[in-house]
């Protein structure tokens, strides 16, 4: 085997919709993440991480790009039929590694682009964006699941794996672990992992969710009337839209944890392990229709705590010293200036809203100066979740929220009360008011 090349490959790991609240390593007692558990008593788990929007593409427009949503356009989730797309002029984080001799890959989600399949205009594809090697992702709208074989969201996808019933989790666990075992090991790589799951509608393999079913506490519900046979095999099952201890998320999670081993196992195999770090994150909070994110209120759809504080861990265990939780913030945009520093990539050009929290990560800090942290969603009409035109600003322990539906404002201490329970506005005027007037400033400045 060749030597290893000293830039350490990078494996970004998304999960879709996944609640603060649903690893075991945060707290939770009915899912089994045992191998995510593992990863974060052995790497840096971090308790204020961010997305940079409640919903799913604005967040990974922020990742690619290291800006804010908005000055990518993209504020809200696209549409299939969608007219807007990640704008190809933007040097995206993949197209950065690759000026530094990586191969770049992303497996499973895009959702960064409307579909021509559906009527828009242009269609955006990874490949565009300095994606080597594309797989499994999209081309037709991804809203209400399908994880079993054929993927209504890509019906191109062959059946790869030998079981009765090809399960979207199973078969991208597999080809993250083809991926990696087909690596030039001379040369770095950077792979993304998209995970479909766990976005509703939720849909476990048969035998796992029958298991979570069983246990103490797991939530109940009826099989949908699109389903009255209760085929395990078809959407809509019994337990699907179990509103706590979902048995079908907690499948998918642990089928998702699964992933996780067979990855570390084939970075030890390929003789990586030492010089990889390997990020699990969630893209949004998760839809308190089917979870909770609790201690954090509300969740997908609103810039409550819940809609936009998210599970990460990182582990690095030749780069990054092990067996720390940090609560300094970290946002989605963070991730590219970050990489650059790791890289000691000094000048990219790029004038980031993010900033790198590499100093952090390897433990030469543990705090970095306080900065001003901000979300803007303005909607229409009320999110179908229940979230509503927002705009928020976290700022040290302190949060504002602006209601633009009625133009109620709220203030929180994130500190003493992140449940956000206690609006203490009346009490605080002065803090009140200079968060405001940063808010103001700052939505000037990206031209809002």
């Amino acid at each position: 085997m060749q030597a290893s090349s000293p830039r350490p490959n990078i494996i970004l790991i998304l999960a879709d919709d996944l609640g603060y609240s649903e690893l075991g390593c945060y707290g939770n007692t009915f899912n089994e993440t045992p191998n995510l558990d593992a990863m974060a008593a052995q790497g840096l788990r971090l308790t204020s991480a961010y997305a940079a929007q409640t919903v799913s593409s604005p967040t990974r427009a922020a990742l690619m790009t290291g800006f804010y949503p908005h000055r990518t356009g993209i504020i809200d989730y696209l549409r299939p039929n969608d007219t807007k797309h990640l704008d190809e002029a933007y040097t995206t984080l993949p197209e950065m590694l690759k000026t530094q001799g990586y191969t770049t890959g992303l497996i499973g989600k895009w959702h960064l682009t409307g579909y021509l399949s559906a009527g828009a205009p242009y269609e955006s594809s990874p490949d565009k964006h300095g994606f080597d090697y594309v797989s499994l992702s999209e081309k037709e709208g991804i809203a209400s699941g399908t994880y079993f074989h054929p993927y209504h969201f890509n019906k191109d996808i062959e059946k790869m794996l030998t079981l009765p019933h090809e399960f979207l989790v199973d078969r991208m666990n597999r080809q993250v672990v083809d991926y990696i075992a087909m690596q030039d090991t001379s040369k770095p790589f950077f792979l993304m992992v998209s995970h479909y799951a766990v976005h509703t509608t939720l849909h476990g393999k048969p035998e796992d969710v029958k298991r979570f079913a069983a246990k103490p506490g797991a939530g109940q519900s009826s099989p949908s009337r699109n389903n009255p046979e209760d085929d395990p095999y078809k959407k809509w099952p019994a337990d699907y839209n179990a509103t706590r201890n979902n048995p079908h998320l907690a499948a998918q999670l642990y089928t998702i944890d699964e992933g996780i081993g067979m990855i570390i196992n084939e970075l030890k195999n390929k003789g990586l392990y030492e010089n990889s770090i390997i990020v699990f994150v969630s893209d949004n909070g998760g839809e308190t229709l089917v979870t909770s994110n609790a201690p954090l209120r509300e969740g997908k759809s609103t810039l409550y705590e819940g809609g936009v504080r998210v599970p990460m861990i990182i582990l690095a265990p030749g780069l990054i010293p092990g067996g720390r939780v940090t609560d300094e913030p970290f946002v989605t945009f963070d991730f590219y200036p970050t990489f650059c520093q790791m890289l000691g990539i000094k000048k990219t050009g790029i004038k980031f809203d993010g900033r790198s929290a590499w100093s952090l990560w390897k433990g030469a800090v543990t705090k970095q100066p306080v900065r001003p942290l901000y979300w803007h969603y303005p909607l229409d009409e009320p999110h179908f979740l229940g979230g509503r035109s927002c705009g928020s600003v976290r700022y040290g322990d302190w949060k504002l929220m602006e209601f633009f539906d009625t133009g109620e404002k709220q203030l929180y201490n994130l500190r003493d009360d992140v449940s956000e329970e206690h609006n203490v506005l009346d009490d605080n005027p002065v803090i009140a008011k200079k968060l405001y007037k940063m808010m103001l400033s700052w939505r000037k400045n990206i031209k809002i």
